[in-house]
């Protein structure tokens, strides 16, 4: 009964909430604009001179109340140091999706967010999880028909997303005979704003990948974002579960540069691991594939290939 009177009293509270956030938007004269899904302040910040902060300066905010919005946050997170920008994610109801982005101007603030307010009491009864955030620029789009050529490629990228530096094609390592597009972007954001374009499915893109009339529709082309250990690692905190832990050994390497990896998966408040293979290209000199391993597991999870759910790790459902 405690959780339906929670749920009837919901809209009365957002609203509150929300008049409570217009009043110190007003207030303060902080400008906050929201684009495709969330909800952004700075980016660079008024008075900002220079280039951007670097790699390092974001962290990743999980578990928030999702009434609770930047009239708490931003004065919050700024206690530790300036930032540079912050990002909300959003519903279309006006509730936050219980996960946002700090990015300060430097290395130190960041650090300092994460020792504060990892494990806060943002509100009695709520607390969060603050963690740096992996920050990757990269998609990779597996399974596009050979007869896709790269400037034609990039060119449909460019008019359909933003902040587009780079694409490589190479020959796919996990399907015969399709090919496998690295996609570089500007930063992490433009990287999820291609990503949340391309889950979408425009059809310019559908088209490039040889969609004509009398062609059988194939799956789409699978969507790597690198921020998927930031969220399977909120997800199990939200789950109480705990963190998990990944084992990763490298058992084949193809001449393109292409490593196959085994990987186990352990979570501790779930009873069964999960283990499996995974192509990685890592991604710099120098790197030997395992972070990207993790990260391209933890993305199987996210997306359902394997459930943890009620029945094994002791939840509750829904």
């Amino acid at each position: 009964k405690q959780a339906s009177a929670d749920c009837d009293l919901m809209p009365c509270i957002n609203q509150e909430n929300k008049m409570a956030l217009h009043a110190w938007a007003k207030e303060t004269g902080i400008d906050l604009v929201q684009v495709n899904g969330q909800r952004r302040y700075g980016g660079p910040p008024p008075g900002w001179v220079g280039n951007p902060p670097p790699a390092g300066t974001e962290v990743f905010i999980g578990k928030l109340p999702q009434d609770v919005y930047e009239n708490v946050l931003i004065p919050l997170f700024q206690s530790v140091g300036k930032l540079y920008e912050f990002r909300l994610m959003m519903t279309f109801s006006g509730l936050n999706r219980g996960f946002a982005y700090a990015k300060y101007s430097n290395r130190r603030s960041a650090k300092e967010a994460i020792a504060t307010f990892n494990n806060f009491e943002v509100r009695q009864g709520y607390t969060i999880v603050v963690c740096k955030s992996m920050e990757k620029r990269e998609l990779s789009m597996d399974g596009l028909a050979t007869s896709v050529g790269q400037q034609e490629l990039e060119a449909t990228l460019r008019r359909i997303t933003e902040g587009v530096l780079s694409i490589t094609l190479y020959t796919s390592p996990s399907q015969k005979q399709a090919q496998l597009a690295v996609l570089k972007y500007s930063s992490h954001q433009a990287a999820a704003m291609a990503k949340k374009t391309l889950m979408e499915g425009k059809w310019e893109v559908w088209v490039l990948l040889g969609l004509r009339l009398g062609v059988p529709k194939p799956a789409p082309p699978s969507l790597v974002l690198y921020n998927a250990l930031d969220r399977l690692n909120a997800l199990c905190q939200r789950q109480y579960l705990g963190t998990p832990l990944f084992l990763t050994k490298c058992i084949q390497a193809n001449p393109n540069g292409w490593l196959r990896f085994w990987c186990q998966v352990v979570i501790p408040g779930c009873p069964v691991p999960f283990n499996g293979f995974t192509w990685v290209r890592p991604d710099g000199p120098g790197r030997s594939g395992h972070e990207e391993a993790k990260v391209a597991m933890a993305l199987q999870h996210l997306l359902g290939a394997w459930s943890c759910g009620a029945s094994s790790c002791g939840g509750s459902p829904g």
